[in-house]
């Protein structure tokens, strides 16, 4: 078997590649390029799970990051259980036609519960005075304290948040050079976050100083770390789970739905809270794509309607039409909703800020019925958002009960978001390969890209001489 490490780089497309990018560019230039497309909506969880299992979302059910567990009757997002993701994983594979065979999976989603023998996973020490304390969820278990006196700390308040940063992908690049030294793993797979944070920020630019900077600086971790991959022999797969599309307008298609009488909720403690289930219709919004539970079959025709109305609703898919974007699943809403180029999907239910939520100006990825990439800004009506989540800190520090509600409301900020297709294919996701001949000509499809990854392991090409690399040209 020849170890091979797949490295996913979130939101890089053709077009980032370039200047500002000299590493990644210069490992493209002696490998393969290839444009990847993917049957399903360009989503973390989804993506990601087509890739692992090399099927679809009808196939293998994870229709997006979240949505409604009819079971359980609430709205679940990012969810940890690999349990959840039905069909045959790739380290599964590997092991089938080897025993020997192993797998350490770094912050790929779907972690916990999972046969790979290796994992790594953020994981917060959720206190009951409310307090969330950075940590980390690794197998074995053993091998959090290791990291964590190596590394410090998993930084989880830059993982996520209006304070990310590149510490969180260059910790998680470091653990994975520790589990390569410890484990000597047969497959790698490695998720680094950073680019992503800001082209949601601002959107895929490359001249907003901010896009500049983050992208050299995924370059050089990234960068390094493929130098250590192959410095200690193993070849290195590339890739992106989607680009990130220029957007200016939110679309908050459960205020729609509330004005229309169809979306219930009810009033704890001063907040409104979405009530799924006194609800005729609901809608989990994630990014471009929106899943929208409709109680009674008898009322979808009129709610499909009420929403192919909406000013940034490209598209109302129903039924068997939910094929299209791959998503004819029990899971799925009896409606897809997909925004056209320039919009995305808020949560929003409430018709009042007034009326919002308490975690609504929190970062909560847990309790909101839907995505919210507002939890990337700072509450712009903060006069010093920094100082204020001190002082926050410091009244927790004394035992007493603060709230960090130091997110805004205003969903304009939102310059960059994904799901839906990308308008043009070098704004979309790529897969790169370190050999000019690993990869077939054309676009590649995610779902294939499992195949392609155990074909390196197990029938991996004569090592080529390094010294005079050809240049792969071709672009599809």
């Amino acid at each position: 078997m020849q170890p091979l490490l797949i490295l996913n780089i979130v939101g890089l497309t053709p077009r980032l590649l370039g200047s500002y990018t000299p590493r990644l560019s210069a490992f493209a230039a002696r490998g393969a390029l290839r444009q990847m497309s993917s049957a399903a909506p360009g989503l973390t969880c989804t993506v990601q799970a087509n890739l692992l299992t090399g099927s679809t979302p009808q196939q293998h059910g994870i229709v997006g990051n979240g949505w409604y567990f009819r079971d359980t009757a609430d709205i679940g997002f990012w969810r940890q259980s690999n349990r959840l993701v039905a069909g045959e994983k790739i380290w599964e594979a590997g092991k089938q036609h080897d025993p020997r065979f192993s797998c350490a999976n770094l912050c790929w989603w779907y972690n916990m519960a999972a046969s790979h023998d290796v994992g790594l996973t953020p994981r917060p020490i959720y206190k009951a005075d409310g307090q969330k304390l950075p940590d980390c969820y690794t197998k074995p278990a053993a091998w959090r304290d290791e990291l964590q006196w190596e590394l410090g700390p998993f930084p989880l308040f830059q993982f996520w948040g209006p304070a990310t940063s590149i510490a969180s992908s260059r910790w998680i690049a470091g653990a994975a050079r520790l589990a390569l030294r410890q484990y000597d793993p047969t497959l790698s797979l490695v998720y680094l976050p950073h680019l992503d944070y800001d082209l949601q920020r601002h959107g895929p630019d490359p001249s907003h100083p901010a896009v500049r900077r983050s992208l050299g600086e995924i370059d050089r971790v990234a960068g390094e770390l493929i130098a250590h991959a192959e410095a200690a022999g193993r070849r290195v797969l590339l890739l992106s789970e989607y680009g990130i599309t220029a957007v200016d307008r939110p679309v908050h298609l459960n205020r729609h739905l509330r004005e229309a009488g169809l979306l219930a909720v009810r009033t704890e403690d001063g907040g409104e809270l979405l009530d799924p289930i006194a609800s005729d219709a609901f809608a989990v919004a994630d990014h471009q794509i929106a899943h929208v539970y409709v109680a009674d079959a008898a009322r979808i025709d009129a709610v499909q309607r009420l929403l192919a109305a909406v000013p940034g609703v490209e598209a109302v898919l129903r039924g068997p039409q939910r094929a299209r974007l791959g998503l004819d699943h029990a899971r799925s809403g009896e409606l897809v909703v997909l925004a056209d180029a320039r919009s995305w999907f808020s949560y929003y239910y409430w018709l009042d800020d007034r009326c919002a939520p308490d975690f609504a100006r929190t970062v909560d990825i847990h309790r909101k019925p839907g995505y919210d990439p507002a939890e990337l800004f700072f509450d712009r009506q903060l006069p010093y958002p920094k100082l204020t989540v001190l002082h926050r800190l410091l009244q927790r520090k004394l035992g007493l009960r603060a709230l960090m509600d130091v997110i805004g409301l205003d969903a304009t900020l939102v310059k960059g978001s994904h799901g839906r297709p990308p308008s043009h294919p070098d704004d979309g996701p790529l897969i790169i390969a370190d050999r000019p001949d690993a990869l077939p000509a054309g676009t590649i499809a995610a779902e294939a890209v499992k195949a392609l990854a155990l074909d390196m392991i197990f029938a991996p090409a004569p090592l080529r001489p390094q010294s005079a690399p050809e240049r792969q040209t071709e672009t599809v």
